[in-house]
């Protein structure tokens, strides 16, 4: 079975590109700033394939689709070393995420969604029953749109992550941003406080998580991104930041 998901993911993220705000595809709501959830979603009767490649050869895919106006879930699973010649490493359970608006955006007031989300990032540390980057969890997201040389997305929430036999249980609030640039590039920041990673057996150093990137539309629902992750360095190991690959498909029905 674990081969059977080595060879689909491996497939898939060789031939999977993406969407976000910026060009053709900018009626596309983003759903994610780069780890954060927003309250966009897929439209309904659409699908999304999405695929990180990230340290230690690792590999996540997800798979979402818009099943009403307000309501839409997705699958994601993923492991290291799926990329390179050592034996692949795959989390112990798929990911299972769901989204709900709440409220639509209006002149004054953010939309608003509520979810869940179990999917963590990068590495998972058997050692703690968790993710490097934990899931977020149960949350609530707000987003809101304005015009300003462009399109600028403000974005913000808290959540509390299922992850907690690393014995930090506390809630966690998280905030971005994206602007387009043009028709085709946008530029992301996000800055996770991280409250739930930074005691008892935390990896986190109580700096919080601090990640860039940028996204580039290729048209068609294809774009593709890259990320700079953890630039205040709250993890050991960690030089200038993760280096994260993102390819990303959307299509409507």
């Amino acid at each position: 079975m674990r081969k059977t998901y080595v060879v689909l993911l491996v497939v898939l993220s060789s031939s999977l590109f993406a969407q976000n705000t910026a060009g053709d595809e900018s009626n596309v709501e983003p759903r994610y700033v780069i780890d954060s959830p927003t309250a966009g979603l897929l439209k309904r009767g659409s699908f999304a394939m999405d695929v990180d490649m990230f340290q230690e050869g690792g590999v996540a895919l997800s798979l979402s689709a818009g099943a009403l106006d307000r309501l839409s879930f997705g699958l994601s699973y993923g492991g290291t070393r799926i990329i390179g010649h050592d034996k692949a490493k795959m989390q112990p359970l798929p990911g299972v995420n769901i989204k709900f608006r709440l409220f639509d955006k209006s002149t004054v007031m953010p939309a608003i969604a509520i979810g869940f989300d179990s999917q963590g990032k990068e590495t998972y540390l058997d050692s703690t029953d968790r993710f490097t980057i934990k899931s977020r969890g149960i949350y609530a997201a707000a987003s809101k749109n304005y015009a300003f040389l462009g399109n600028l997305s403000i974005h913000g929430g808290v959540n509390r992550s299922m992850e907690t036999k690393d014995g930090d249980k506390d809630m966690d609030v998280f905030v971005g941003a994206e602007k387009s640039i043009g028709s085709q590039i946008s530029f992301l920041f996000e800055y996770d406080f991280a409250f739930n990673d930074n005691a008892a057996r935390a990896v986190g150093m109580k700096k919080g998580y601090m990640n860039s990137g940028i996204r580039w539309s290729w048209g068609n629902g294809f774009t593709l991104g890259f990320d700079l992750k953890n630039l205040v360095k709250n993890q050991d190991k960690v030089t200038v930041g993760n280096r994260v690959l993102k390819v990303e498909y959307v299509r409507t029905l």
